[in-house]
């Protein structure tokens, strides 16, 4: 069964592992770009996702690279303390969680793949003449500089057409058995099976991203979010390296929605800003254990993004062509869900391929499991999740308060960070107890 993997970012490299962990060996992930490579930006990877990494033998790598995530709190925009709680290993699951530079997990991920893959087909050519093992050694299956224009199916395959969009080589066209879309927000497949659907949804919201070198902060496995949905930060720590040095690499999100009259900033992950623009909106959240404008002006590059999503599909199910990731379920970047969705994806999808009779029942039992999960953390997202409790003071108490308890209750804010867990998937007793994807 030959499958093609559209995208080599975490969503793409992850599939090719869980393929591969399922025994399903003949795949061929083709990524746009020239490198593989991310923005130097973090991301968090929650436990639900970190069991399927961890299964996949990845945790030495994510223990070597990145913080694990000791505690989640939650401040006001002046600074009064909310909500904290424990995460990964702290929290009662089997699993750590873990704050890690992006390009650190993907370098993790593609290592794998390239090392697995050029292993297996040395085993597949072992009796090969000498010649087509000379020919076919060196190669490892991620195809950069393949930017998919258009695909089709027939006769019982798929086809996709590529061309190098930095003019370097003409359209080549592949046949395989299955396409899995993992190209991102802006899809190329999602927008040729659903063509009318316009683009990407944006809620108003501004993000600036950035990294900076600094001391560590509370915990110093600390992730804390401080203001409200349409003004508010989010800061971590992701680099073990820097950590072992006394210091951390500390990423931070700034949130800021503006006028309505203003225009959409670029759909472009390497769009860069000015710091004032930043700076401007955030200028008060000068904390006693955190100054975020000082982190701001540290940073070497700030990149600037707007915050969409999209609406669900009503199906991901397309016989032998099926969604992955940001192509599937885009969803506003609140409760760290993101890639760890792209992550379990790509294990369910793994391992419905190796059991079910036929691509077509396996492509239909993943969107059956996939498509109504992930839809309901969209609307969640919406919604803004965990982080409601900050909505909640805002709303309540926006000059401040004196005694928490007289503007949200324990149990309110007990409620709402289980709620978010069983939604997106990762409960800890439900997670520790239930069965691994794994097929052996």
């Amino acid at each position: 069964m030959k499958i093609a993997i559209i995208g080599g970012g975490i969503g793409g490299m992850t599939l090719a592992l869980s393929l591969h962990d399922a025994g399903l060996t003949d795949v061929d992930v083709y990524e746009s770009a020239h490198t593989i490579s991310e923005l130097g930006v973090g991301i968090n990877v929650l436990p639900h996702a970190v069991r399927e990494l961890a299964e996949l033998g990845l945790l030495g790598g994510l223990s070597a690279a990145g913080i694990p995530t000791g505690e989640l709190v939650f401040y006001s925009k002046h600074g009064q303390r909310i909500w904290g709680e424990p995460r990964g290993r702290a929290a009662g699951y089997n699993w750590p969680q873990f704050s890690i530079h992006r390009g650190e997990l993907l370098k993790v991920l593609h290592q794998a793949v390239a090392d697995r893959l050029r292993r297996t087909h040395r085993r597949e050519l072992f009796r090969a003449p000498p010649q087509a093992v000379a020919a076919r050694l060196g190669q490892i299956r991620v195809h950069t500089g393949h930017h998919l224009v258009r695909f089709g199916q027939e006769d019982g395959k798929v086809w996709g057409e590529f061309v190098d969009r930095a003019g370097k080589a003409s359209a080549r066209r592949v046949e395989a058995a299955l396409l899995v879309a993992c190209d991102g927000v802006h899809s190329v497949v999602r927008q040729q099976l659903y063509p009318d659907e316009g683009p990407p949804k944006w809620n108003g919201i501004t993000m600036w991203r950035g990294v900076t070198e600094g001391n560590p902060f509370l915990s110093g496995r600390t992730m804390l979010m401080a203001g409200y949905f349409q003004r508010r930060v989010v800061v971590y720590p992701i680099s073990k390296r820097h950590e072992d040095q006394g210091q951390a690499l500390i990423n931070w999100v700034a949130e800021f929605k503006v006028a309505d009259d203003q225009p959409m900033p670029p759909q472009d992950w390497a769009h860069t800003a000015r710091l004032e623009d930043a700076l401007a909106p955030f200028a008060s959240f000068t904390f006693d254990f955190l100054d975020v404008p000082a982190l701001m002006r540290q940073a070497e590059t700030i990149y600037q993004y707007p915050m969409v999503d999209r609406d669900p599909l009503p199906s991901w199910d397309s016989g032998r062509v099926t969604l992955l990731g940001d192509a599937a379920h885009p969803m506003y970047p609140v409760g760290s869900n993101g890639a760890s969705q792209a992550i379990i994806d790509a294990r369910v999808l793994a391992r419905e391929l190796a059991i079910q009779p036929s691509i077509e029942h396996a492509v239909a039992a993943y969107d059956a499991a996939r498509r109504p999960a992930t839809a309901a953390v969209v609307q969640a997202n919406r919604k803004v999740g965990p982080e409601q409790c900050m909505e909640i003071v805002e709303q309540r108490a926006p000059d401040g308060f004196t005694n928490l308890d007289e503007v949200i209750s324990q149990q309110e804010l007990e409620d709402i960070s289980r709620s978010y867990k069983r939604t997106a998937g990762f409960d800890p007793d439900i997670l520790n107890n239930r069965p691994s994807l794994s097929i052996a």
